[in-house]
């Protein structure tokens, strides 16, 4: 299948997955201003809908964690549309004055919904503060919560993992691995998460480990830029190791991470 046609497939089912989420023509036939805010433009749609819908939930329930995925949605864009306005249209001029007007506005809402939220004791929010802003106030109260509920979930665990990794390599594979196990069946999974256990294994040269969580980012999200078939086949050449049978256990264990019966292996 053609990879383009293979991307917009997965996004599209991405979509129609959320079932309380309106179409997006719907979305934007009833709240004209949220669809409005950028000017259209053939690049960073994907990106550019998705904040549609997160300010769409922010207006249905503006609460603190819908702000932080207001947040993450600008953010995503950002970095999209700051590619797409470095293209220099020589003929078309005003496409590259767009996107450097998107670019802005998304800069300004990201300062503004920062400032708005600068206090806030969420977690989501703490951390977010934290790892943008180096805001030390923020980093100790998501500290005090390591060990409550409100941290026991897939995100906060990986976000508390991204602390350790520098201070303690073996408590950090610790936090991956709970962030795996609280993944929720149909719950859509940070490859964060993958890549960093990949990245501790790497660190300590074991090469099948490393390869088996390669491939599971692989398996999960085949157009991530940052793993390729061709890295995974020069890996298997390179430590001459057994591809079928990794392979299978790749896909193992993600099939038990994505229903939700992941449990971390002793290590």
């Amino acid at each position: 299948m053609n990879r383009i046609i293979y991307i917009n497939l997965l996004f599209i089912l991405a979509l129609s997955a959320c079932d309380s989420r309106p179409s997006f023509s719907t979305l934007c036939a009833e709240n004209p201003e949220i669809c409005q805010e950028f000017t259209k433009d053939t690049w960073c749609k994907r990106e550019r809908i998705e904040v549609a819908y997160a300010n769409w939930e922010h207006k249905e329930n503006p609460h603190d964690l819908e702000k932080f995925n207001q947040l993450i949605a600008y953010e995503k864009y950002e970095k999209c549309i700051a590619k797409a306005s470095l293209i220099e249209h020589i003929k078309l001029k005003e496409k590259q004055t767009r996107r450097l007007n998107n670019l802005a506005i998304t800069k300004e809402k990201i300062k503004r919904i920062s400032e708005i939220t600068k206090h806030s004791e969420h977690p989501r929010l703490l951390y977010y503060h934290w790892s943008r802003y180096l805001d030390k106030n923020a980093l100790a109260k998501f500290l005090a919560l390591e060990h409550t509920e409100l941290l026991k979930t897939h995100e906060s665990q990986f976000e508390l993992a991204t602390y350790y990794t520098k201070r303690d390599p073996i408590k950090t594979l610790g936090l991956l691995y709970h962030s795996l196990e609280l993944v929720k069946p149909k719950q859509q999974i940070n490859v964060e998460v993958f890549k960093a256990i990949a990245t501790y294994f790497a660190d300590k040269q074991e090469a099948k480990q490393t390869y088996i969580w390669l491939k599971v980012l692989r398996l999960y999200a085949p157009e991530d830029e940052d793993i390729k078939q061709e890295t995974l086949d020069n890996y298997i050449k390179g430590y001459q190791l057994d591809d079928a049978f990794l392979n299978k256990i790749a896909s193992a264990t993600l099939n038990k991470i994505q229903a939700g019966e992941f449990k971390a292996p002793k290590y």
